[in-house]
């Protein structure tokens, strides 16, 4: 019975009731039993292929078999039936319109809804229209790419000031929308008898699970169609992104502070704040512009001129409705010399020899420096009076005197000191490590030296003011002495108001975990390749002190802890090494094995140890057994996956080299098999298990930029491949592996182009 209800595609499964003009969309059930009993509730019903389904008008019967599938029959000697789409789906747009037609009575609203014709039918999209939001929804069915959506919000927003777009599809369309606007709405249809109920879902950047609530749940208000899950959009909708592109090259520019910046800027974001420049980009001139910085750094002087180049990262952001910014991260000043050849400066500095000028220095570095001004001398004087002022012993011992050395430099204020801070701790994110703080007070200078633990404090909460969910908090990337992170932090977090940092310990194990977090954090944002930003940790509240365990308690809790370590240990292996549940795991077995060997040891052994120590291994093993049995499942998940990863992404990449194309990264976030932070190593094991002479599928895989991700060069050492010695080589050996898939995938196929790269075995070629 199952083969024949999905292999019997000539069957008619919707119609409407009343007449071939209604709007009145059924579904037959497939089911004998329960089309009988559909007949009994539903006497009067008469089936038509209405003209709403795109059908003849005919009338229909229903067919009732015990042999095969129930469906609709058209009546004899009824016109003929060119009606393309019979399946369940056909009839969508009618019980969309239905359902929002409801949902606007039951809610004493006003609007319209209306069915539209877009080349496919009549059941290419619906379209609610809401006089009191002056707004419209779009609930598109029929497939749309980017153009043609434009088209259609441009025309659909004509009249209205907003319009929100629902998709029946996932595809790259709605990933577009999502990275834009930084949500994207959903909707979907289940079967339920003889009725389709439809589902509206919400998907954001920060929450990218769609959360589903039925259309019978919604609401229907002046500000537009309401679930629980998009509420929160439609109080606060995230303005559009500017388009973001790397600037090659160097930019130096000057700050006017004084210049007003539109409060309507399209530039304008959380976290960052504007600030008009005069910039000069590399061999171009000078222009005029906005700059867009982190909005918690301090503005530096505005007489000086400054400059940052490619290792900075800044940012070319574009606006789609016109105008353009830069977004920089971190910058330097330039010395005297340096800034008046960029025309910025109107301070003529001393000429000099080949030598290094005064104060140059590497890119992130902040530098002090006073211009020394050559003399010039008078035109108006003659030469007999310079030859008599030159004869005075005086001004001859001046002239002979050797010169000076110049100044030292002035010490920094606090507000340099803080943006100090801040670019030696994002220097150390990049490199993917820590700082200690006493290597930041000696940079820093004076203005640090000898700082009590409360004014540290107050100076990293001035660093980190203001605390936003995308930035992460650098003071967690500071150490001191032997301890992982800075005893005052707790303290930095209570006053930066993260929830239930205040009372939390030192040695408390969710705190280190946060630090991790965090971390984690800040190299996803500043290092490369760059990475999406996980979640940040939450510190849970403080509980009340423990009632110690029994003897019996505790015995059990030691065997548990020692099973999970056991279990955990036999995990391990099938994770890929480097991820961060591999991480999580090896630091979970490390503090159980800390417990279990501190309860095993005698009770002056224990009295030896060291405070530190002890309060470690002395950890709640009722919250230490939860932990590790968080972490194995998610190991034990992830293990899972592993067993066979990539036939997904196999599948899509053969598509993907069948239409001699390339695909992003960020476009394979949508599959199962790349979920969970393993994209590099899935990558990986495609290529490992190929064959001989099989192209490497991972090099169709491209990072925003177009260029190689870093597993290609693991693919290429995975499968016993020698990986080229520079970029020029390496990046010609991508470019190969890509013509290779084309040509293996082609239709017909093509000679494959030969390998540019070796297998280790292989005997190198003679100079």
């Amino acid at each position: 019975m199952t083969q024949l209800l999905f292999s019997d595609h000539r069957l008619v499964q919707t119609a409407v009731v009343g007449s071939a003009h209604s709007d009145h969309p059924v579904i037959l059930p497939m089911d004998a039993a329960e089309l009988d009993a559909w007949r009994r509730r539903h006497p009067d019903y008469t089936y038509w292929c209405g003209y709403e389904l795109g059908g003849c008008g005919g009338k229909l019967t229903d067919r009732l078999y015990h042999d095969k599938v129930c469906h609709f029959a058209h009546v004899a000697g009824g016109p003929t039936c060119g009606r393309a789409a019979t399946g369940e789906s056909s009839a969508d747009h009618l019980f969309i319109k239905r359902g929002l037609r409801n949902l606007l009575g039951q809610h004493g609203q006003r609007g319209t809804v209306e069915t539209r014709d877009l080349g496919s039918g009549p059941g290419g999209a619906v379209d609610l229209h809401l006089p009191a939001a002056n707004r419209r929804l779009r609930f598109q069915l029929s497939q749309l790419d980017y153009r043609g959506w434009r088209t259609a919000n441009q025309a659909l927003g004509d009249d209205v000031d907003e319009v929100d777009w629902l998709f029946g599809t996932d595809g790259p369309l709605t990933k577009e929308i999502l990275a834009r606007h930084g949500y994207s709405l959903r909707f979907r249809l289940e079967t339920a008898g003889g009725e389709r109920r439809v589902h509206v879902g919400a998907q954001t950047l920060a929450e990218p699970t769609v959360r589903w609530s039925s259309l019978e749940d919604c609401r229907i208000t002046p500000t537009g169609l309401l679930t629980p899950a998009t509420e929160a959009i439609r109080i606060s909708p995230p303005r559009p992104k500017p388009l973001a592109f790397p600037v090659s090259g160097t930019l130096h520019f000057a700050f006017d502070p004084k210049a007003p910046v539109p409060s309507d800027s399209p530039f304008a974001t959380e976290g960052r704040r504007l600030v008009v420049a005069d910039v000069k980009p590399m061999d171009s001139p000078i222009v005029r512009t906005v700059l867009s910085l982190p909005d918690d750094t301090a503005l530096p002087p505005a007489r000086y001129v400054y400059g940052t180049d490619s290792h900075d990262h800044p940012r070319l952001l574009v606006h789609e409705g016109g105008g353009w910014a830069v977004q920089l991260d971190r910058f330097y000043r330039l010395n005297a010399h340096d800034a008046a050849r960029t025309g910025l400066s109107v301070t003529v500095p001393e000429l000099r020899s080949a030598e290094p000028a005064a104060g140059s220095r590497k890119p992130g570095k902040l530098v002090h420096s006073v211009p020394k001004v050559r003399a010039v001398a008078d035109p108006r004087e003659t030469r007999r009076s310079r030859k008599e002022r030159l004869a005075k012993p005086e001004q001859a011992k001046a002239v002979a005197a050797p010169p000076k050395s110049p100044p030292e430099p002035p010490p920094l204020t606090r507000p340099e000191a803080v943006w100090r801070t801040r670019v030696l701790l994002t220097e150390a994110a990049a490199k993917r490590g820590t700082a200690a703080w006493s290597e930041i007070g000696v940079t820093a200078g004076p203005v640090l030296e000898g700082l009590p633990q409360s004014e540290i404090t107050d100076f990293l909460v001035e660093l980190e003011t203001p605390l936003t969910a995308t930035k992460p908090v650098l003071s967690a990337l500071l150490t001191e002495h032997d301890s992982p992170f800075l005893s005052c932090l707790p303290a930095v977090l209570a006053k930066l108001g993260v929830e239930h940092a205040t009372g939390v310990s030192l040695h408390d194990p969710q705190l280190t975990e946060w630090v991790t977090v965090e971390r984690q954090r800040a190299y996803a944002v500043f290092a490369e390749p760059k990475a999406l930003i996980p979640p940040r940790a939450e510190l849970c509240a403080p509980q009340a002190p423990a009632v110690s365990p029994t003897a019996e308690e505790l015995a059990a809790l030691r065997q548990e802890i020692a099973e999970f370590v056991e279990q955990l240990e036999e995990l391990k292996p099938s994770l890929y090494t480097g991820s961060a549940i591999s991480k999580r795991v090896g630091d979970a077995m490390r503090r159980a094995r800390g417990w279990l060997q501190f309860h095993d040891l005698s009770e002056s052994e224990k009295e030896a140890l060291s405070n530190n120590q002890r309060s470690r291994a002395s950890a709640n093993p009722k919250h230490l057994r939860r932990t590790l049995e968080e972490v194995w499942v998610e190991a034990a998940k992830q293990a899972a996956v592993r067993t066979e990863p990539g036939e997904e992404l196999r599948q899509l990449l053969i598509t993907v080299a069948r239409r001699a194309a390339t695909i992003t990264r960020s476009e394979l976030e949508g599959l199962r098999s790349v979920q969970d932070g393993v994209q590099e190593w899935v990558l990986v094991e495609v290529d490992r298990k190929a064959s001989e002479d099989a192209p490497f599928l991972s090099a169709l895989v491209t990072d925003s930029r177009g260029f190689p991700l870093a597993s290609f060069r693991d693919a290429l050492r995975a499968a016993g491949y020698r990986v080229p010695a520079n970029k020029h080589a390496l990046r010609s050996a991508w470019r190969r592996e890509q013509d290779r898939a084309h040509a293996a995938y082609a239709d017909p196929p093509r000679p494959l182009p030969a390998r540019l790269v070796q297998r280790k075995t292989a005997p190198q070629p003679s100079a």
